[in-house]
């Protein structure tokens, strides 16, 4: 049988991160081994009937900045995507300044944000020189690996 060999601080911290961000189900599997956390009273998600197609945009559509960020950078912008998965933070401290803010000029290599991930935090740089363009990614948002966390408007 395959052995694990994460620490119990490590889980508790798993387990606090989970119910922090108040998360409905988390699933880990390590070397053979599954862990399944889920929320207490979590009813199961039933599949949606399949909808008719209309020309008409939905009832509770997506912003339309989310809508351009999900269908990609317009021409001459690009975007800077989270690298995995955790929770986003604009600065350093609560109380620090914000690393970027839109209509400010980065460069290749300056930190954007932090990501935090079982209490470990990782600078997020970026990938691109330019003039931001959005900060999609909120202050605190519990973002997913491929996020959009930035726009930038490169020039080209």
């Amino acid at each position: 049988m395959p052995s694990w060999d994460t620490k119990w601080d490590d889980l508790a911290r798993l387990v606090a991160l989970f119910e922090r961000h108040r998360l409905d189900e988390l699933v880990l599997e390590e070397k053979g081994l599954k862990l399944s956390l889920k929320a207490r009273g979590t009813a199961p998600v039933a599949e949606p009937e399949p909808a008719e197609v209309s020309e008409a945009e939905p009832v509770g559509a997506a912003a339309p900045e989310a809508r351009e960020a999900a269908a990609g950078p317009p021409a001459g912008h690009a975007t800077i995507a989270a690298p995995m998965v955790g929770v986003f933070y604009r600065a350093p401290r609560p109380d620090a300044p914000s690393f970027i803010e839109e209509g400010e000029e980065i460069e290749v290599g300056q930190t954007i944000g932090l990501i935090e991930a079982m209490k470990v935090y990782s600078e997020i740089p970026s990938e691109v020189a330019g003039r931001v363009v959005a900060v999609v990614a909120k202050n605190g948002q519990l973002i997913q690996q491929g996020d959009t966390l930035v726009i930038v408007d490169t020039g080209g």
